[in-house]
């Protein structure tokens, strides 16, 4: 069944962890979560694919999984913070995974975070709707709380 469309779908490179994505990934996130475990690290590292026969998981996820297609992941459900947990199994650290997700080398992310991160320019919008339209609401209403005192 596809996803219900959001707003919020339309930022790009980015998959929000909402409800749906939160039901979608159960056999992820279960999966992963099971690593915590070593007895369980073994069993998976010995046999990847068999140990994923445990879970509930598509056919997509199965393969992103042994892909190690962490984006992929993230859009079939996957959880970041529970993803990472298959990253370390394999010893990746957090940055790691982070440069391999972005298309860069680790170098390279941990000086893009260093300079304060990626430009929202071009960021903003997958459809176009990232053209600033003068005074923010949020900075509006920021302003007005802050003279309430």
């Amino acid at each position: 069944m596809p996803r219900t469309p959001q707003d919020y779908d339309d930022i790009p490179g980015t998959f929000v962890f909402d409800a749906e994505r939160s039901r979608q990934g159960y056999g992820i996130n279960m999966f992963c979560m099971s690593l915590m475990k070593d007895e369980n690290r073994k069993a998976f590292k010995a046999n990847e694919a068999e140990y994923l026969k445990k879970f509930k998981l598509t056919p997509e996820q199965t393969e992103a999984i042994l892909k190690r297609d962490y984006n992929r992941m993230l859009e079939l459900g996957g959880n970041i913070y529970f993803t990472a947990k298959l990253g370390a199994t394999d010893g990746r650290s957090f940055q790691q995974l982070a440069a391999m997700m972005t298309g860069s080398t680790q170098e390279a992310y941990a000086q893009m975070m260093l300079g304060g991160g990626r430009s929202v320019e071009g960021n903003r919008s997958k459809s176009g709707r990232d053209k600033p339209a003068g005074k923010s609401k949020a900075k509006s209403q920021k302003k007005s709380r802050s003279k309430r005192g």
